[in-house]
């Protein structure tokens, strides 16, 4: 049944098997720990309660086992499924029995709560007003989607086809009525998780026709747009198919990231998929392009996407939780939704597969430590909706901001998302292509791998990182042919150094790239990598104007914040300047928010009026400043310690004269 899900055809790097790589110990095991034993299991206490709005109970009302109304969201029932690919992709590796009934438990419910000729969304299903296909936010793609996803990690995982049998029967209802695109139907796909769901149930049943199907959804976007004079709404009874929805322009002509940040994200995602399969260049280009864009112009510093809650395109669509202009960052007001943030990260995963390019692997790591766990709390049970760069204590809130982390929330689509990322971040470590075996992200772990005309390489990191930059990589098993590791040096590594079994690899290390090292490896041989973890303050374009005249403090792949409670008592946070040419020290403490490295040091009070609410502007007096001491912690652990102010960008003083290459240090000797 299943094909090499391994191999596609038209992309540079190879997946390796689910069980293939595993963490042992460090930040990612921790947290790979956390999502089994507390993330998973808090999580269905929150999809069981009736007040949450993903409910796993619509499932027992759809199949006759219970009375009931549909409680929740329209993609309540997608947001269960990514909740059961979670528990598949750790069973993957942990083979923990109550896992497998558990998703076996549910995974019969749904296939109860099926109709006959495949169809099956609880909130169309519960609601005689509702009517199939009636109105793009019931949001039946999207579930349907997140289905075929979750039943094929589920499959490639158990071996089991229960739930591939439900996708299989979903998929073909989805070929008969999509794939003679009628056009009453052509501006469906709200939020197109089904592109990437019909390609992942094609790796796992061979059948044809569902890749066809994902490619069709591909080109219906953009094929029939809102007209320029039509009523463009924002709630009122459908969403708009403009730039709101990635539906202004067609795919391959598009230019820049607009609109929805998630359907966007998980709409490129698609396209790279259906690329590895098909290799179209017309496609990939426009990738290529967007990818450009946004990164090079509307990208946060934390890896985040999408700046607004409510706003225009650039084509002036109106659009909320989406992309702004060209350079256009506010910090309070960001919105940097959780599920878009991830959805980047799987993007840049899947754009890295497609072409081996160290610049993808770059933006997958800056999400995943710094807005792919933001949106979670540091012991797993509480999240957050957006992801701002900086708060006011008991300032204004916007649209799913909150003051604190929750555990049930009004739209639940972000906790199973970072559920499932965590659970299969393992899963990103490397690929292999011909004869190459490349490394992306590092950290303590074991990896099994068959590089294809090689054989099988099994390779050990023993490693502190992020918090530490020295990493050890052996190689416990190899053939004994020559094969090339290729080691990525991040970008921020300037300095980086790379020995094998004690000499200087004797190559170029260049930032930003892989360091090819061929050889005939031998179980045994050991590659050291020194990465220079100095702090650095970083700089926003100047076109940003919410950035100017102020830094951004990173360390290795971290980004850092200032929150309140780090602060001396009485001390506001906005009177705060940092001093560039102090060094900030790190510091190890396992103590603080789950074991962190801090940065401490001392910055500058610059006291400034009394302000009021009936008071906006004031004169710049000449107040004496003073020295106070400051601790910055990781941008991912705040608002774990109650409400309190909190900056990424910080204002600095004393520009020039510091010597960039002084902030060095193994932060547990400190």
């Amino acid at each position: 049944m299943t094909k090499n899900e391994a191999v596609r055809p038209h992309a540079a790097l190879n997946l390796l098997p689910m069980d293939a790589a595993r963490w042992t110990e460090g930040f990612w095991a921790q947290r790979f720990e956390l999502c089994h034993r507390t993330v998973i299991p808090k999580m269905k206490e929150a999809l069981e309660h009736p007040r949450n709005s993903a409910w796993l109970g619509n499932f027992r009302i759809a199949a006759g086992l219970e009375e009931g109304q549909h409680r929740g969201t329209n993609w309540s029932d997608g947001d269960c499924y990514k909740w059961i690919e979670a528990m598949a992709h750790v069973y993957a590796v942990t083979k923990d029995p109550a896992l497998d009934r558990e998703m076996d438990f549910w995974i019969d419910l749904i296939a109860q709560s099926q109709e006959d000729d495949g169809y099956i969304c609880t909130q169309v299903q519960l609601d005689p007003e509702k009517k199939r296909w009636g109105l793009r936010i019931y949001h039946e793609l999207y579930n349907m989607g997140h289905l075929m996803t979750a039943a094929a990690v589920h499959c490639r995982a158990t071996g089991k086809e229960t739930f591939v049998a439900v996708a299989r029967k979903l998929a073909d209802y989805l070929c008969d009525v999509f794939g003679p695109r009628p056009e009453k139907l052509a501006h469906f796909g709200w939020n197109p998780s089904n592109i990437m769901g019909l390609v992942d149930l094609y790796h796992v049943t061979n059948e044809p026709r569902y890749l066809e199907l994902a490619g069709i959804f591909v080109d219906m976007r953009g094929s029939a747009p809102t007209p320029r004079n039509a009523e463009n709404t924002i709630w009122a009874h459908d969403p708009p198919t403009g730039d709101q929805n990635q539906d202004r322009t067609p795919l391959r002509r598009e230019t820049e990231a607009v609109g929805h940040a998630v359907t966007a994200a998980y709409l490129w995602c698609g396209a790279a998929d259906i690329v590895a399969e098909t290799g179209e260049r017309e496609l990939m280009a426009a990738l290529e392009r967007i990818w450009a864009n946004m990164v090079g112009k509307k990208m946060y510093i934390t890896g985040a996407i999408g700046v607004y809650h409510l706003g225009v395109s650039s084509r002036s669509d109106k659009v909320h939780e989406a992309f702004g202009h060209q350079y256009e960052l506010p910090n309070r007001t960001a919105y940097n939704e959780t599920c878009a943030n991830i959805a980047n990260a799987m993007w840049n995963r899947r754009m890295l597969s497609l072409t081996g390019d160290a610049k993808y692997a770059e933006v997958m790591e800056r999400v995943l430590y710094n807005s792919a766990l933001s949106g979670m709390s540091v012991d797993g049970t509480r999240f957050c909706y957006t992801n701002p760069l900086a708060r006011n204590a008991g300032g204004p809130l916007l649209s799913n901001d909150s003051a604190e982390r929750w555990f049930l929330f009004s739209c639940y689509c972000c906790p199973p998302q970072v559920a499932r990322t965590l659970a299969s971040v393992h899963e990103w470590i490397c690929n292999t292509s011909a004869e190459t075996l490349w490394l992306h992200l590092y950290g303590s772990s074991t990896v099994n791998a068959h590089v294809p005309e090689v054989g099988p390489v099994t390779l050990v990191q023993r490693t502190d990182y992020p918090w530490d930059g020295h990493v050890a990589v052996t190689v416990e098993e190899a053939p004994g042919s020559r094969f090339t590791i290729m080691l990525r040096i991040p970008a921020w590594a300037e300095g980086a150094a790379v020995a094998v079994n004690g000499e200087d690899a004797g190559l170029a290390v260049e930032p930003g790239a892989y360091l090819p090292l061929e050889r005939r490896w031998r179980g045994g041989d050991v590659i050291e990598l020194s990465l220079p973890m100095r702090v650095r303050y970083t700089l926003g374009h100047p076109l940003v104007e919410e950035t100017q005249n102020m830094v951004a403090v990173m360390r290795g792949p971290i980004v850092y914040c200032l929150e309140s409670v780090d602060l001396p008592e009485g001390i506001p946070l906005h009177e705060v300047r940092l001093l560039t040419a102090c060094d900030l020290t790190p510091r190890y403490d396992a103590d603080l928010l789950g074991g962190v490295v801090v940065l401490e040091g001392h910055a500058r009070r610059c006291p400034q009026p009394e302000w009021t609410d009936r008071l906006l502007y004031a004169e710049l007096t000449q107040a004496p400043a003073a020295d106070v001491p400051v601790r910055l912690v990781p941008y991912f652990s705040w608002l774990n310690r109650g409400q309190h102010s909190m900056r990424v960008w910080l204002p600095f003083s004393d520009c020039g004269g510091r010597d960039s290459r002084t902030s060095q240090g193994a932060p547990r000797d400190s």
